[in-house]
């Protein structure tokens, strides 16, 4: 086996020889033939394009072929570059799209604000909501005015469209509001066009309750509710809500204030009430009254008698 694998060897070596022999003799006869400077060679040279050139379409057809892809490849990579960019920019946009609504928000609301027609005595305050701390038991929202913009406790606050809470509460720089849906929230209201008068009573629900009422047969669902001014503490006509008719059966109030959305709320500089400072004067009366009060005991009578 070894000697046949030599013997092969042998007689293909000098073989390939011979052939790369021929071929750098070929490849250097067609190089001196492309280089001579004849016409007859020229003519010569043109034949052999013509009958050669149009045969090999065929040979040319891949790397045609890998040359397109190449351009298609860039062109692709290209467009991948545009679409990411592309998606970069829809983001941007989305965000700014979010910043727009929220600013056209504001401005609707400020332009509420700046609508409300209110008595021309009363004066406001306008300030942002810092924080809700709403919760289960409690419904009230943090502004950030307070005794130094000469916040009072017990001034009304407003949206641009209804009555939302009274300050409770005032701070230095802030000031805290309970809303009218909070349990300790009890507010004098007016029904019209009835003109009955109730109570406002919050119960920690969107649908605050209307509590003793004089003569509910009188009121309807979408009269409007507004505030009363009983007590001097809110201004009277200040718009609260519609009457509703819960699933309890109770006349309820759906308020014209957006809880949902409170960014900026008005405070109302209401009038002051005056202050108590000698109930006892209250109780005694002075002048004719004092004639149906019974004669006081003489203090010698008294003593006799327990003597």
């Amino acid at each position: 086996m070894a000697s046949d694998r030599t013997n092969g060897d042998d007689y293909f070596a000098p073989i390939r020889r011979l052939l790369v022999g021929l071929l750098v003799l070929a490849m250097f006869g067609l190089f001196l033939l492309w280089r001579i400077d004849s016409p007859r060679v020229e003519r010569f040279r043109a034949a052999v394009i013509d009958q050669v050139v149009p045969s090999f379409d065929w040979a040319m057809a891949p790397v045609t072929g890998l040359v397109n892809m190449l351009a298609d490849f860039q062109s692709y990579q290209r467009i991948h570059e545009q679409n990411r960019d592309l998606r970069r920019e829809l983001q941007q946009m989305r965000a700014w799209r979010e910043a727009a609504l929220q600013l056209e928000q504001e401005n609707a609301k400020l332009l509420d604000l700046n609508n409300v027609r209110l008595d021309p005595n009363l004066t406001y305050i306008t300030g942002v909501v810092m924080a809700d701390s709403g919760s289960p038991f409690r419904q009230s929202v943090l502004l950030n005015v307070g005794a130094r913009d000469g916040i009072i406790d017990g001034w009304p606050t407003m949206d641009g469209i209804g009555l939302v809470g009274r300050i409770s509460g005032v701070g230095q720089n802030t000031s805290r509001v309970i809303l009218l849906t909070d349990t300790s929230s009890r507010i004098p209201v007016m029904i019209q066009p009835s003109g009955q008068k109730a109570i406002l009573a919050g119960d920690n629900t969107v649908y605050p309750p209307i509590d003793f009422l004089d003569n509910a047969d009188v009121v309807r669902p979408g009269d409007r509710v507004v505030s009363s001014g009983d007590g001097g503490l809110f201004p009277g006509d200040l718009l609260i809500g519609q009457v509703v008719l819960g699933t309890d059966g109770r006349l309820r109030v759906r308020l014209s204030a957006d809880y949902e959305r409170l960014e900026f709320l008005r405070v109302l500089r209401a009038p002051q009430v005056e202050v108590i400072t000698d109930p006892g004067t209250l109780i005694v009366p002075t002048g004719p009254a004092l004639s149906l009060l019974p004669p006081a005991p003489d203090a010698t009578a008294v003593e006799a008698t327990d003597g």
